[in-house]
């Protein structure tokens, strides 16, 4: 653990997130990714500390945090044109060729439970570079063999033109990265406090691992101050009520008994 301070699983997310977008230079959120978006402007603050260029953080439903004029409308033509660098995709389904699911799960049209739907998720997904998959709950309903209808397709047919995809897999349980070549994924780490048969046991699909994987490395004391400071004030402005949970969450970790008292 990085110093004497307890973290949070969804700080380890957080910082994970910050990782994956390494190197990108604007990044697009949906307004319903607190935890994307928060990864996100911790990068910024990292790079900016560091003296170094900042991301460029455009999230859909933000007053100070949204550089589009146009909504949606102009995320995509921005996307369209390679402005975007890297976008999150979550899913009520998600199998192991990146396939997403937003739709319901059940045969389709006779669909036993209904979700919001695909929108632009198969557009996005074949122009943005880095589109990272995250879903919090890991489980088997989630992920699945095969989803029962696909939204977004995580690859193409030989011939498709398609600089866009499935770049990373972050759950609450671990990190995959998926292999472009052979169209699956293969597990990078597992987060504190999981290992590798609980992951095998909550998917249902299959995955490429190695015998003993690698512990997602959590936050330094540098970029936790940075994550529950700076971070978490600016979060507040679009996600107000997921700031003030994990303020909550880390008041009651570091100080159990008044959290009972309260």
């Amino acid at each position: 653990m990085s110093g004497a301070s307890p973290i949070l699983p969804r700080e380890i997310l957080i910082a994970t997130v910050a990782r994956l977008l390494d190197g990108v230079r604007h990044v697009a959120v949906g307004a319903s990714s607190p935890i994307p978006a928060a990864g996100a402007m911790l990068l910024r603050a990292l790079k900016q500390q560091a003296g170094e260029k900042p991301v460029r953080i455009s999230i859909l439903g933000s007053v100070e945090h949204n550089f589009f004029t146009n909504g949606s409308a102009e995320l995509f033509d921005c996307a369209g044109q390679g402005r975007i660098d890297a976008f999150f995709l979550g899913g009520g389904q998600i199998d192991g060729q990146g396939n997403v699911n937003l739709v319901g799960a059940g045969a389709y049209p006779q669909s036993s439970v209904r979700w919001p739907g695909s929108f632009g998720s198969a557009y996005l997904y074949f122009v943005v570079p880095r589109v990272i998959l995250f879903r919090e709950e890991h489980s088997p309903r989630v992920f699945v063999n095969k989803v029962d209808f696909i939204s977004a397709p995580g690859t193409s047919a030989e011939g498709v033109y398609r600089r866009g995809g499935p770049h990373a897999l972050l759950t609450s349980k671990g990190l995959f990265r998926f292999n472009k070549t052979q169209g699956n994924f293969a597990l990078d780490s597992v987060h504190p406090g999981h290992d590798l048969a609980e992951i095998k046991d909550a998917t249902g699909f299959r995955f490429d691992h190695p015998a003993r994987p690698e512990q997602t490395p959590e936050p330094d004391a540098r970029t936790l101050s940075l994550l529950r400071g700076q971070v978490m004030d600016e979060l507040s402005e679009t996600y107000p009520d997921f700031a003030k949970q994990m303020r909550d969450d880390l008041q009651a970790l570091q100080d159990p008994q008044a959290a009972i008292a309260s």
